[in-house]
């Protein structure tokens, strides 16, 4: 049975709860998209690059735990494929991310694991004049904000249009996307993904054009989905903040419970 906690002060509550109904995957996978267990890790395969979801114990230590990450290097490197290990910063044993190291795996930028209480997060801040907030399901809509996340990270993120396409597809029921436009240009975007069975749904993407920041944009994409994760019954939400994002979500109360850092190794580091 899901633990659920009470207040969302109560930090040590809120993590043991994420620890529990978070770590993992939504239930639907995309179109392509497959899970594999081995031993306590769940994998994640047919993404941009293949993921492993471990639990915040992997039960396993020394030279088991060495195999055991070999394992994914090797699974992906077979496919020609990168992989993330998403960590956390109360992960056991101590010595796991100093063993993903030795295995070739490099940390990408730590973030804040955040968690809210969805009801106090749906006042939304006065919007620029000209721009607009809406849900949006239309592929073209996706290419535009994986378009705009390119812009904004100085990457190719065009990854990412046929990942929130795919999972519109296979469930829009359990997830929302959401732009924030001006002029008919996506200035900000994020999605919501709710996780049935559990007291909480997940806030990604977040993603600001630079000459948009610091105008309230942000927050009002935080709050139109916190009004529908509030709709729907979810107590919690749950963020994984960058540097940038964190001080704001923070401002309007939620709560850091611990840290993530991606650990990826791609063929090409290796």
């Amino acid at each position: 049975m899901a633990r659920t906690v009470s207040p969302v002060t109560d930090i040590d509550g809120l993590l043991a709860a994420y620890d529990e109904q978070m770590r993992g995957v939504p239930p639907t996978p995309p179109e392509g998209v497959g899970y594999e267990q081995d031993g306590p890790l769940l994998r994640i395969v047919g993404q941009f690059r293949g993921f492993v979801s471990a639990p915040r114990d992997v039960g396993v230590r020394g030279a088991e735990l060495d195999r055991l990450i070999a394992r994914q290097r090797d699974y992906f490197a077979a496919r020609g494929e990168a992989v993330e290990w998403k960590t956390r910063g109360h992960d056991r044993p101590a010595d796991l991310t100093d063993r993903l190291r030795a295995a070739g795996f490099v940390p990408e930028e730590p973030e804040t694991v955040l968690i809210g209480l969805a009801k106090e997060m749906g006042v939304a801040p006065v919007l620029p004049e000209g721009v607009v907030v809406r849900r949006v399901t239309a592929d073209a809509d996706m290419h535009r904000i994986a378009a705009m996340e390119s812009a904004v990270w100085g990457q190719d993120w065009s990854w990412l249009a046929e990942d929130l396409i795919s999972r519109v597809a296979a469930d829009p029921d359990e997830i929302a996307v959401m732009v924030a436009e001006a002029g008919g240009e996506v200035v900000c975007a994020a999605w919501l993904v709710f996780r049935g069975g559990t007291d909480f749904a997940g806030l990604w993407g977040g993603s600001t054009l630079p000459g948009w920041r610091g105008r309230g944009i942000y927050r009002a994409l935080v709050a139109a989905r916190a009004e529908l994760a509030a709709a729907r019954g979810v107590k919690y939400l749950q963020v994984d903040a960058s540097a940038d994002s964190a001080p704001i979500l923070r401002r309007l109360g939620f709560h850091a419970v611990t840290t993530t850092t991606p650990y990826v190794w791609a063929p090409t580091a290796s």
